[in-house]
């Protein structure tokens, strides 16, 4: 049952998606702005069709391939569903939930019967084309029980509803809080649907009726809002202080890693109200948090209510919604300052939590969490964190999720994956973390959602290409140093005459370098170089065996047999490429002093932890040590600075 509203949650999404366009023109037409009538009644013409949109956008979520004949399914049952109810009792009015009724059986016929073949002389009706027509005849048996039964049914959740309007402070903050609450199992979405389209009624000065929280808000009724205004200040100012406090927390040396993520999703969040890549930052480390989260969300509602302030949205509580909704919200700038508030207290309740308890938030993981990309990237040739290439990126995620025989469905909604797994125990969460994965969230055995973002339709598509065409061959990215270490290799000794200074500066033992995966080998033995001059030059006569994607660190295999990685910086994968400009290509012959990449110093120190760059011997024997043979300030091109013994 849970997988089944996960999947109504998800479906939602693509008709909830249209009602930004629905409410800007709304609003722009309206005399407070442009003073248009017909734009307005253009968006209105979204409004009022609600039921329908949400019957096509539900049919095509539940169909198995998105088809339009699914989507044309919906509509033809729910306007046979509307038909039939309402001949019968004219005072009942499903509103959305018609849709959402009809929506959910055309999508369950399609998947039944999309390829079905019907004897010779009906053959033209068969197929796609037959699921109209048994949606339809379905549809009129379901209008008919709706018909008769329904008004109870009807008058239940009219009650519901009734309670929470008149709850008052008590109904908002309840609402509030399980809309948070719910979140990480995706059945916020169902709660919201009968909040925004549903609950109470508004007929304007027209005769026209309108149902739900935006729909009134949008058209003018003095009651509405209270539903939508407290989000305000958590989504604009409160989560991005709890971003803030996770940056003052983090680990000295992660700071510059993880201020620019936290950074941009805090803007996400103030712009648009999109909060799920904040939330999951610190849902699944530290629980206790998302509980404290939610718990102030159902407080802000309440506070708005007792202050009177009345605002709404037609996408989420950011500030694009704010200022459109500016000239018909109540007391909007109190809002403001109610924002400022609570972005004050996200901050403190959160540093003091994240200190108190020693909370793993983003930059306080565990080290061998923190530097899993390091070990991946010498081990592992990935796509990094951030890349539009979807198509490899597909590859990487297929693998880490056990490959596409262990999937057995595939969807998704505004921010996750949404996915039905065969073997739980074969998900990779690291690696899926390690390409860009906000959160992994297992509900059970079978269902599990992976937190993209807002590109995970891009994703999620060429995840199914893949899938359908049975093509798991590696992007050419993969073909790096992970294959060379395959390979049976020896290695002679390295003299001071084959070895060169890669770049100027002051040489120093790899166990000083402040970075546990260098200072204590893991990658390998070698040196660290605290430069003074951004060009990198290659230490030894040989081939590139791999330049990363993200520049920052080239590899290369000596003559002597010796696989070198030079790599600029700490922490310096997550500048993406900035700052670096590469002068080789794979598989190029170098000789010393070759020059092999030029670094913006002072770009890095600004961006990255550290600018001492580890010279890394990856593939030594066991017996192998590195002597330095030099100390101090050396200049790049200098030999016998170190030996191999």
């Amino acid at each position: 049952m849970l997988g089944y509203l996960q999947r109504l949650g998800k479906s939602l999404m693509l008709p909830i998606a249209m009602l930004p366009a629905a409410a800007l023109l709304v609003r722009f037409g309206a005399d407070d702005l442009l003073d248009i009538p017909f734009i307005t009644a253009a968006g209105n013409g979204i409004i009022e069709n609600l039921g329908l949109i949400f019957a096509i956008g539900i049919a095509i979520g539940f169909s198995r391939d998105g088809s339009g004949a699914a989507a044309l399914s919906g509509a033809v049952g729910y306007l046979v569903l509307e038909g039939g109810y309402k001949a019968i009792n004219s005072d009942l009015d499903l509103g959305v939930f018609a849709g959402i009724i009809a929506g959910i059986v055309a999508g369950h016929l399609y998947n039944k019967f999309h390829d079905i073949q019907l004897p010779e002389f009906l053959a033209f009706f068969g197929g796609k084309r037959f699921v109209p027509i048994v949606t339809s005849v379905l549809m009129v048996i379901i209008s008919g029980v709706v018909g008769f039964l329904w008004g109870p049914v009807q008058s239940g959740i009219d009650a519901l509803g009734n309670w929470f309007i008149s709850s008052g402070a008590v109904g908002v903050g309840a609402y509030g809080f399980f809309n948070r609450l719910l979140i990480p199992i995706g059945l916020h979405h169902v709660i919201n649907t009968f909040i925004w389209f549903d609950f109470g009624s508004f007929t304007d000065a027209a005769g026209q009726v309108w149902h739900g929280e935006i729909n009134r808000f949008l058209n003018g009724d003095p009651s509405a809002g209270f539903f939508m205004a407290g989000f305000f200040p958590i989504m604009m100012f409160g989560l991005p202080g709890a971003c803030l406090a996770m940056y003052v927390t983090a680990k000295k040396h992660r700071k510059a890693a993880v201020g620019g993520f936290l950074g941009s999703i805090a803007l996400t969040a103030f712009l648009t109200g999109i909060t799920e890549p904040i939330e999951y930052s610190f849902m699944f480390l530290s629980p206790l948090l998302y509980a404290v989260h939610a718990v102030l969300t159902g407080l802000s509602m309440m506070i708005a209510f007792w202050f009177g302030i009345k605002d709404g949205f037609g996408f989420s509580a950011g500030l694009i919604d704010y200022l459109i909704n500016l000239g018909i919200a109540t007391k909007p700038f109190l809002l403001l300052l109610q924002g400022i508030v609570f972005g004050a207290i996200y901050f403190v309740v959160f540093v003091f939590l994240i200190k108190k308890l020693d909370l793993k938030t983003p930059g306080r993981e565990d080290e061998d969490e923190d530097h899993v990309e390091e070990n991946e990237q010498v081990g592992l040739p990935k796509k990094g964190k951030g890349t539009k290439d979807y198509e490899g990126k597909a590859y990487y995620y297929l693998t880490a999720l056990g490959g596409p025989d262990n999937i057995d469905t595939l969807d998704y909604c505004a921010t996750r994956l949404r996915l039905q797994i065969n073997d739980m125990s074969k998900i990779d969460e690291k690696a899926l973390k390690y390409q860009g994965a906000h959160g992994v969230m297992k509900i059970n055995k079978k269902n599990l959602q992976v937190v993209v973002g807002t590109t995970v339709e891009f994703l999620a598509t060429a995840m199914r290409k893949r899938m359908d065409n049975n093509n798991m061959q590696p992007p050419v990215e993969a073909d790096g140093p992970a294959e060379a270490h395959t390979e049976e290799t020896t290695t002679a000794k390295l003299s001071g005459d084959d070895f060169v200074m890669p770049v100027k500066g002051t040489i120093m033992p790899i166990t000083e370098v402040p970075d546990q995966v260098f200072s204590q080998k893991m990658m390998g033995d070698g040196i660290a170089i605290d430069p003074e001059d951004g060009t990198f030059v290659s230490p030894v006569d040989g081939e590139i065996l791999n330049v990363f994607p993200t520049k920052h660190a080239v590899g290369i295999r000596s003559e002597q047999g010796h696989e070198i990685l030079v790599h600029i910086g700490l922490d310096t994968v997550k500048l993406e490429g900035k700052g670096f400009d590469v002068y080789v290509k794979e598989g190029d012959t170098v000789k010393k002093g070759d020059i092999l990449v030029k670094a913006d110093l002072a770009y890095i120190k600004a961006n990255a932890p550290s600018v001492i760059s580890p010279i890394v011997f990856t593939n030594m024997g066991e017996n192998d040590t590195i002597k330095i043979t030099q100390q101090g300030m050396i200049n790049a091109g200098i030999k016998n600075v170190i030996e191999i013994e």
